[in-house]
């Protein structure tokens, strides 16, 4: 699409700055879109496991809860604290909101379908989810108030607490794939394990797997680990004095974080767009001399899947203590972590590299 534009009378510069636009609002609308129906999929989730309805009156099925939310809070007015740092009070819902977004700009969503092919896409995308915290720390500082503060101080320990861990999980998964691109990441687990796609099927990988997924609920501060907002502590955290609109884009930042971490374990241990079994058929199917990859299929379902989990487990294990969560991260995920790094570094010296001809 881009050399299409770029052929026209827009030019190089100008047909690469249009192709670009398009294709960033062909990711970012149905982002948004994504975003609205799958709280509307959590409520529902949380209810069935409550054994309740959740929302079912305003549009089929209660289809159209989120948006008719949305509008409420659009609707509502932004009440700024008269003590509060008016700049960054209004910045942070905003650097929250727009990091969920750009993180996506690198990831696969089929072959030869995302916005950025870039050698470092994985040290792309580390950095992006390390970018998450400074909004919550920006509205908790600026509201001037306890509680948010308490709350902003909470996720900066908690975060990079688990950020840790998690870089010895992408180590491990780099080392395996030989690459810090992310469609060769999921190039190679084609076939890893038999006829199997994905590093998950792999017993020395599946536990880093398990890792990553509990390490990314921590990193979102989803329950258990959402001790970011304890409403029996913290009020609401540090959305505490946030209203209408800015309240919002916390809210779609948080499950726009959410949608990208669950991404991510699909593409870093199950494959990604590959279909789970390396069976050709899986892969897509050719109609009037055209091929049509289910890719991009397979890819949702991995990410619901893992979002199915996110909300299971919302909706069954009690939050953590602070120490609880603190002694999870330091002293049990960080030394496995960086002993399995070891463990598959040895693995492959022996098995990949022949270390011991």
């Amino acid at each position: 699409m881009t050399q299409w534009f770029q052929s026209t009378w827009m030019g190089y510069g100008a047909g690469w700055l249009v192709a670009t636009l398009i294709l960033v609002l062909m990711i970012a609308l149905p982002l948004m879109l994504a975003v609205a129906m799958i709280i509307y999929a959590d409520r529902k989730i949380w209810a069935a496991m409550a054994l309740r309805r959740g929302p079912n009156v305003v549009g089929p099925f209660g289809l159209l809860q989120s948006f008719a939310d949305g509008l409420k809070v659009y609707l509502k007015e932004t009440i700024i604290p008269s003590s509060a740092n008016r700049g960054l009070f209004l910045i942070a819902p905003i650097l929250t909101f727009t990091v969920a977004l750009i993180g996506w700009a690198v990831v696969p969503f089929g072959p030869n379908m995302m916005l950025a092919d870039i050698n470092v896409g994985m040290l792309y995308l580390l950095a992006i989810s390390s970018l998450g915290v400074y909004g919550v720390i920006i509205a908790g500082w600026s509201s001037n108030s306890k509680y948010p503060f308490y709350s902003a101080l909470r996720a900066a320990a908690q975060m990079v607490s688990y950020e840790v861990s998690v870089g010895f999980v992408i180590i491990t998964v780099i080392l395996y794939a030989d690459t810090f691109n992310l469609s060769g990441i999921i190039a190679a687990q084609r076939h890893h394990m038999w006829i199997f796609n994905g590093f998950g099927f792999n017993p020395l990988l599946f536990p880093m797997s398990i890792i990553f997924l509990i390490s990314a609920m921590a990193e979102t501060a989803r329950a258990p680990f959402d001790l970011t907002e304890a409403e029996s502590e913290l009020v609401a955290g540090y959305q505490t004095e946030y209203s209408s609109m800015s309240f919002a884009l916390f809210w779609l930042g948080e499950y726009g974080n959410v949608l990208l971490m669950c991404g991510m374990t699909a593409v870093l241990f199950w494959g990604g767009w590959l279909p789970p079994i390396d069976w050709a058929p899986l892969y897509g199917f050719t109609l009037w001399g055209h091929f049509f990859s289910l890719g991009i299929i397979w890819f949702f379902i991995k990410i619901f899947t893992f979002f199915f989990v996110f909300s299971w487990v919302k909706a069954t294990v009690p939050r953590f203590r602070y120490d609880q969560l603190m002694r999870l991260g330091w002293k049990i995920f960080l030394p496995f972590s960086l002993i399995w790094v070891f463990l598959v570094s040895g693995w492959l010296m022996l098995t990949r590299y022949g270390a011991l001809s």
